[in-house]
């Protein structure tokens, strides 16, 4: 498997932060990005560096209506309303500062990601900052402005692109593009993901039975696993499911949502994955992609909220899966040490995890 991985860096992002306390720290993705620049992956052949724009008003209405777009603007610049029939309020979505511009910003990485794909500039680009699924047309939800994934998908599709599939890793259903996309057959939706009705286990939807619109029957696929799930229970249910879907439906792009809260100790979910389910899931979306989409994939980052301590690692092993480039599993020793310094506790020395060790 040979292509250039593009890396969308757009430290800008760091203004889409929810507030003090809430789970969605935007530390967590500038964590990334320096663990990826200090094993060096920004210098290697096989990786560029890729900028981006805010999205457009344009761009997001592919996704999103005009009403919400005006009304999160709005909200982020201090207009006083009733906000919550747009899904913003105290919780999950409380308003903050430059709401708007901070949800841009994300979405455009992510299509600048889907360009770069598209005009050949990297076979693999991943955007850390995007993944937010939740989000619908009209309504926030679930830490989530804009539905970053959905909307480069989207844009593609205006771009000449005739099937994408959107493979969705994440502990919560990946609702929000399985919605969009309901009746739209050029989109293939699979989503693995935690499934515990009983728990009222947000966002409460991604059952077996829905499986698409009355144009587009199959389109949806989903993959529910039960709280408690650990990595060989995990990979054996993706294994068996994603791989063959994918092929069948034959894509143009694979996009993908790389959600690491299905991690062992995130503080959010009930799924037992360690890091090395990570590595292994990589592989084979990498492989997945040259095989069914002619090597053209793009990823999102998503869900986790161990900020320190896992996700930083997680991605990077995505990432460094893509760029086709075997780092040391030990930490480098000056990322440890800005990372304990944000925490203000130690983190990890490794990559890797024994499945009854401590991460």
């Amino acid at each position: 498997m040979t292509g250039v991985a593009g890396l969308v860096v757009a430290p800008e992002a760091k203004i889409y932060d929810h507030g003090p306390g809430h789970p969605l720290r935007p530390a967590r993705v500038l964590l990334t990005w320096d663990l990826i620049e200090a094993y060096g992956l920004l210098g290697q052949p096989t990786v560029v560096r890729l900028d981006s724009d805010p999205a457009d008003d344009e761009t997001l209405m592919l996704v999103h209506t005009s009403e919400f777009i005006d009304a999160t603007r709005q909200a982020g610049h201090g207009v006083d309303w009733p906000w919550g029939r747009f899904g913003y309020g105290p919780g999950d979505n409380p308003i903050f500062d430059r709401m708007h511009e901070a949800g841009a910003i994300v979405a455009g990485a992510s299509v600048a990601a889907a360009r770069a794909v598209l005009d050949g500039q990297a076979a693999h680009a991943f955007n850390a900052a995007g993944g937010l699924h939740h989000a619908m047309p009209a309504r926030a939800s679930g830490f989530c402005v804009y539905d970053d994934p959905a909307v480069a998908i989207a844009w593609m599709l205006t771009q000449g692109v005739e099937r994408v599939a959107y493979v969705d890793v994440d502990v919560h259903h990946g609702d929000g593009p399985q919605a969009i996309f309901w009746n739209d057959p050029r989109v293939l939706t699979v989503s693995i993901h935690e499934h515990a009705p009983e728990l009222g286990f947000f966002p409460g939807t991604g059952g077996l039975s829905e499986r698409g619109g009355p144009d587009a029957s199959g389109s949806a696929i989903n993959v529910p696993v039960a709280p408690g799930t650990g990595d060989e229970a995990w990979l054996e249910a993706f294994r068996s499911v994603v791989p063959s879907a994918v092929r069948a439906f034959a894509p143009d792009v694979l996009v993908t949502q790389l959600g690491c809260d299905t991690h062992r100790s995130d503080p959010l979910a009930h799924l037992g994955l360690t890091t090395d389910a990570y590595r292994t899931t990589a592989a084979v979306l990498h492989q997945l992609a040259h095989e069914a989409a002619g090597g053209r994939w793009v990823a999102t980052g998503g869900g986790g909220y161990q900020w320190a301590r896992v996700v930083p690692r997680a991605w990077t092993l995505y990432f460094a899966e893509m760029a086709e480039v075997a780092v040391p599993d030990e930490l480098p020793s000056a990322w440890i040490e800005r990372a304990e310094l944000a925490l203000g506790d130690a983190v990890p020395a490794t990559l890797s995890e024994s499945p009854g060790g401590h991460s």
